[in-house]
């Protein structure tokens, strides 16, 4: 095919987001691409289930068709169709996070013909990915100020290694971005930290919460301790 991009997945750091960023460019412009030594720069290289599970959502999407999404492949054949919104769930199947296989998808969605819910499974606080709670406190408000209408809702936290964790996306899509500029910084609102254990002593949080208030001189009405219930244990601030 002509217009095939072949992209090579070892460059920069040779990690999995230059199989995200592909994939999800692919479904947007509709192009075809073709990645090569995919996760080339990790200690296991190619698919793991998170990137197997972004690949797989990718093609649910665009209803594509694809070659190489398997467990360990270097390289994988994209060929999307147009992408649709609707209604879809995807399982991780481990702890990996959930918020980097929405990443693969969202750009196409947000500017489908119609609306999209997706359930995700998985890790939802992981190191090295966007937490939940940057998904819905910065993310999606940011998004929403182009013209769509995103809300994202946390089911359950999952963390490593047990995952099972579980958001809710919705997409409202517009025809056209609408351009936003972040060039000065707003008035502070409000300031909270919130310290999240699931199957962990309170105490921990608590004590999170203590070094938090040390070092930034917050009072009691900015720190909020919470239990959560993941099916494993877990900690995040």
């Amino acid at each position: 095919m002509s217009d095939l991009v072949v992209i090579d997945g070892s460059m920069g750091e040779g990690g999995g987001q230059v199989l995200r960023t592909s994939l999800a460019l692919s479904l947007v412009t509709g192009r075809p691409v073709r990645v090569e030594n995919i996760r080339a720069g990790r200690k296991k290289p190619g698919l793991m289930r998170q990137h197997l599970t972004s690949v797989q959502a990718a093609c649910a999407v665009g209803c594509a068709r694809v070659e190489g999404a398997e467990l360990g492949s270097r390289e994988v054949r994209f060929e999307p169709g147009p992408a649709q919104g609707g209604e879809y769930e995807f399982s991780v199947g481990t702890a990996g996070s959930t918020t980097l296989v929405l990443q693969t998808i969202l750009p196409a969605l947000l500017v489908a013909e119609h609306p999209s819910r997706i359930r995700l499974c998985g890790g939802t606080h992981n190191p090295l990915a966007p937490p939940f709670d940057f998904l819905q406190r910065v993310f999606v408000p940011l998004v929403n100020r182009m013209g769509p209408k995103m809300e994202a809702s946390l089911v359950r936290p999952g963390f490593y290694p047990a995952g099972g964790g579980e958001c809710v996306v919705t997409v409202e899509p517009c025809r056209k971005l609408s351009r936003i500029d972040l060039t000065e910084r707003g008035a502070v609102l409000r300031r909270l930290a919130c310290a999240t254990v699931s199957r962990l002593p309170r105490s921990i949080a608590e004590r999170e919460l203590a070094c938090v208030a040390g070092l930034l001189g917050w009072g009691p009405e900015s720190l909020s301790a919470v239990q959560a219930e993941s099916p494993g244990p877990g900690n995040v601030v």
